[in-house]
């Protein structure tokens, strides 16, 4: 298929139909990580023809993304990342934890943005936030792209700077995600402080399975402490 750039489509849209004047692009990063933090940058272009070659932070190279993202930091009306820990993901489940990150950039940014564009069908960040969700946003709109961009990269870095005592699992090559290398050395070494103890993999770790943490939700909490979550018997 022919590369179809980014354009203001959706953002000229929110502008027209319900008066807003600022808005931002929201995308993140590390939703699948097994390790890491789960990062949410969020960007203001305003309707400024984008750097060439801007588009999902996927379909670029390393080196190009690198090239790209050092680009747009001086481009963009204002950008900020927002982050959720390994901790936070597991006590509070992903779903929250990107509303958080999402939350963090939001509010890292000098301006309130009036709407947010953000990547996907599923709106995790509801009120008081004006949202427009777009499926393959981060292809099809300037904002969300350069924040697809900009959080790819920055995390990239932080996982790539992360002590060289956990070398072995290949941190500055996978960024967190499973790999051969990353899974071979989770089965020697076990998992580290950056590790989502929450998560399945330690399903298949009978050596480290006692690490695993389980997250208690509002109904589990309700049952142990001796509810009836409103049932009638």
């Amino acid at each position: 298929m022919p590369y179809e750039p980014p354009t203001h489509r959706v953002e000229r849209s929110i502008r027209a139909t319900t008066g807003a004047k600022i808005v931002a692009g929201v995308d993140e990063v590390g939703r699948g990580a097994w390790a890491g933090p789960v990062t949410v940058c969020a960007a203001i272009t305003g309707l400024r023809r984008p750097p060439e070659g801007l588009t999902d932070s996927k379909l670029l190279t390393v080196k190009r993304r690198g090239e790209l993202a050092a680009e747009l930091e001086g481009w963009v009306t204002a950008h900020a990342l927002g982050h959720s820990s390994p901790e936070e993901i597991d006590e509070l489940g992903m779903t929250a934890a990107l509303r958080l990150a999402a939350c963090r950039a939001l509010d890292g940014l000098p301006v309130r943005p009036d709407a947010v564009i953000l990547d996907g069908k599923h709106d995790y960040l509801g009120d008081p936030w004006r949202v427009r969700t777009v499926i393959k946003g981060d292809q099809s709109c300037v904002a969300v792209a350069a924040a697809s961009v900009i959080a790819k990269v920055r995390r990239d870095a932080m996982m790539a700077e992360l002590p060289d005592e956990y070398a072995a699992f290949g941190f500055a090559a996978n960024a967190g995600y499973p790999s051969p290398l990353h899974k071979a050395a989770l089965a020697e070494r076990g998992p580290t402080p950056y590790h989502r103890l929450s998560w399945a993999y330690l399903d298949a770790l009978p050596q480290w399975r006692h690490l695993k943490k389980v997250r208690i939700t509002a109904a589990a909490a309700e049952l142990e402490s001796g509810g009836q979550l409103g049932f009638d018997f």
